[in-house]
């Protein structure tokens, strides 16, 4: 592929992605993988983002090197950029699966003979994949600290002080800096995940990749999603926001704020600050009554909670964990 002019590729990706989503046969042409690689490329480099503020100058372009993103204010209102989810699935329909990792016999008995010699295994990743995208060999020179079996897919973007567990990291997703994505804790394609997020063990953020223009799942900057949460469809967790061990929150998941004598409900959004536990709410069916899935705001973070230790000594106090 000839080099790529990053000026130009600005100014026409977006038309030939466009064009090659709504007529395939143009995905032959190798102006239109060009493109592909370049956005998957400038994802990757924190330069181009899935969804921006409504306020941003520069559409879906961020510059790294200037004052970051805040992700802050109502993210619901946050700008999706369809053509960029178009660089990506038409990524997936253009590649083709190949082997990924591991190594050739020979290779393995040289390495072999001389661990043998130092501590007596080897000391060699011996993952091995195959797909369709890459997986990143790039984040030591980022400054992200990944642990085995850990995996950042291509074209996905990991800020410089992320570290990233036994978890996963899907591609089109942009995850801030000083993030901890726990063990077994997966950030699905195109979520948007602030700075000093803790994703806590198992907890799954959902991907939305399909259809391009839908809002992706967003995660404000210094939010604590605990353990074995779920947060899908689009659903919006705002700055601060805590989230206890066990709460499902889906696009049109019922949040109830329970802090005043009048009620009021949110769907599929969680508000700045808010310390949410999970519950359910009860609802008829022909069949009968049955009990369904909700949250309830029972508290907000003020700054004698934003410590760790005083996050678990007030989710005590509400009888909730993290």
């Amino acid at each position: 592929m000839a080099s790529i002019d990053a000026k130009s590729l600005r100014t026409q990706a977006p038309e030939r992605i466009s064009a090659a989503f709504a007529d395939r046969t143009l995905l032959k042409q190798a102006r239109v993988h060009e493109a592909i690689v370049f956005a998957l490329r400038e994802i990757e480099a924190g330069r181009l983002r899935v969804a921006t503020s409504a306020a941003s100058e520069n559409g879906p372009w961020v510059d790294p090197h200037a004052a970051r993103m805040v992700m802050h204010g109502d993210l619901r209102e946050w700008q999706v950029h369809a053509w960029v989810k178009q660089a990506i699935l038409l990524a997936l329909a253009w590649r083709t699966p190949k082997l990924l990792g591991g190594f050739d016999e020979q290779e393995l008995m040289v390495t072999k003979s001389s661990a043998e010699q130092d501590q007596g295994r080897v000391h060699r990743d011996c993952m091995v994949f195959f797909d369709k995208l890459d997986t990143r060999s790039d984040l030591a020179e980022a400054g992200v600290r990944v642990v085995p079996p850990g995996v950042v897919r291509e074209g996905a973007y990991v800020a410089r002080g992320c570290i990233v567990m036994p978890g996963y990291v899907n591609i089109g997703a942009y995850v801030g800096e000083g993030t901890m994505v726990d063990t077994w804790a997966t950030v699905g394609s195109c979520a948007q995940i602030g700075a000093r997020v803790h994703l806590a063990g198992g907890v799954g953020i959902g991907g939305v990749l399909e259809p391009p223009g839908a809002r992706p799942v967003m995660v404000g900057d210094d939010a604590f999603i605990g353990s074995r949460c779920i947060v899908v469809e689009g659903a919006v967790v705002s700055a601060r926001a805590i989230l206890g061990a066990g709460v499902c929150l889906t696009a049109t998941t019922p949040v109830y704020d329970v802090t005043t004598s009048e009620r009021q409900e949110f769907r599929g959004f969680v508000p700045a600050g808010a310390i949410v536990a999970p519950g359910t709410r009860e609802k008829d069916f022909p069949g009968g009554r049955v009990a369904l899935n909700c949250g309830y705001i029972i508290g907000y973070r003020n700054e004698g909670t934003d410590a760790r230790v005083a996050i678990n000594d007030t989710l005590r106090e509400y009888g909730i964990s993290l």
